[in-house]
């Protein structure tokens, strides 16, 4: 089995106490379960303790127990909430005494995995210096913009191949999205016949996203086919979407698309417009490619102010208001 923390900055690749600390919980978790699945490990017994439903003693009994038996343990630490700015103060002397624990990890036989799902940790903290000292830290934060690369990276290193574009339809369909597309690509791999995913796999069993969806409808209705439109708008309510929550929706890519073309007109790249409204370059460029107006994009806000206004007040009920937007557009 691959050993997928080697395509993340690795702070001592030799050590096998591993801190993941990244802000997205289910690639650390991915990560964390790959890892401890190394050959390696296998004859560890494996104790999983969370530290934000689990007694912090549970932790330290797990630790200080190593040398009073002979089985060699790995343990699994999720949240381990004493790393950041939110760790309670009464909870001082079971810090302390992890403290002294990773003060001394190199006279403990188990393995230590501790997966920190947070966007930054208190690195003011004695125990965060100490633990970052003592483990290989591997930051698996990624940006929106790296997410495709990242993919691709995991894909290859697990030994399967996206053929025919399917890889790129796969990040369209997970919108960009790291964690969307790994949970996509789970799903993939359980109705593969082989290594090989066809874009055809991609596009019979992942469906668009909300946004996507949404996207796709107003493209139809821009470009004049609003039976395609409506028949989109009706599967979205049929999977029970509310109309206020399309409103919402629709307000946040009319809006998007407004900011893209204005920029756009002022003769901003791509990259510029993607960095200055921290968006995705691919869906700056799909935006660019919008047969929408400023002019038009602008009407349809201040139609969508009114439907949002309507539909909170209770003076709209139903989908028929916005289906005559849709047919406005």
């Amino acid at each position: 089995m691959p050993n997928l923390i080697s395509l993340f900055p690795n702070s001592q690749a030799g050590n096998p106490n591993l801190l993941l600390q990244g802000p997205d919980a289910f690639l650390n978790d991915y990560l964390a379960h790959n890892y401890v699945q190394q050959a390696a490990f296998q004859g560890l017994e494996k104790v999983t303790v969370d530290c934000e439903s689990d007694p912090l003693d549970d932790l330290i009994a797990a630790l200080a127990e190593a040398s009073l038996f002979s089985q060699q343990k790995l343990v699994l630490v999720k949240n381990p909430i004493f790393l950041t700015g939110k760790f309670p103060v009464k909870y001082k002397q079971q810090g302390d005494r992890l403290l002294e624990i990773f003060s001394h990890l190199d006279q403990i036989d188990d393995v230590i995995v501790l997966v920190a799902s947070y966007e930054k940790l208190d690195r003011r903290k004695k125990l965060t210096k100490q633990v970052e000292k003592s483990f290989n830290t591997v930051s698996t934060a990624v940006k929106s913009y790296e997410s495709g690369r990242v993919m691709q990276a995991l894909v290859k290193a697990e030994g399967y191949r996206f053929a025919g574009g399917a890889l790129d339809l796969l990040m369209e369909r997970s919108d960009q999205v790291l964690d969307a597309a790994l949970g996509n690509y789970n799903k993939l791999k359980a109705i593969s016949d082989g290594q090989e995913i066809s874009r055809d796999l991609v596009d019979r069993n992942i469906d668009l996203s909300l946004d996507q969806n949404v996207f796709a409808i107003l493209e139809a209705a821009l470009r004049g086919d609003y039976q395609e439109a409506i028949d989109r708008l009706d599967g979205q309510l049929r999977e029970g979407t509310y109309p206020l929550q399309l409103v919402a929706v629709f307000f946040s890519q009319v809006e998007f698309l407004l900011c893209v073309k204005v920029m756009g007109q002022r003769r901003r790249s791509e990259s510029e417009i993607a960095k200055e409204l921290s968006a995705h370059p691919y869906r700056v460029k799909t935006a660019l490619k919008s047969r929408a107006k400023v002019g038009q994009l602008k009407k349809m806000l201040g139609q969508l102010i009114q439907l949002d206004y309507r539909y909170k007040s209770g003076v709209y009920q139903g989908s028929r208001f916005l289906k005559a937007f849709i047919l406005t557009c």
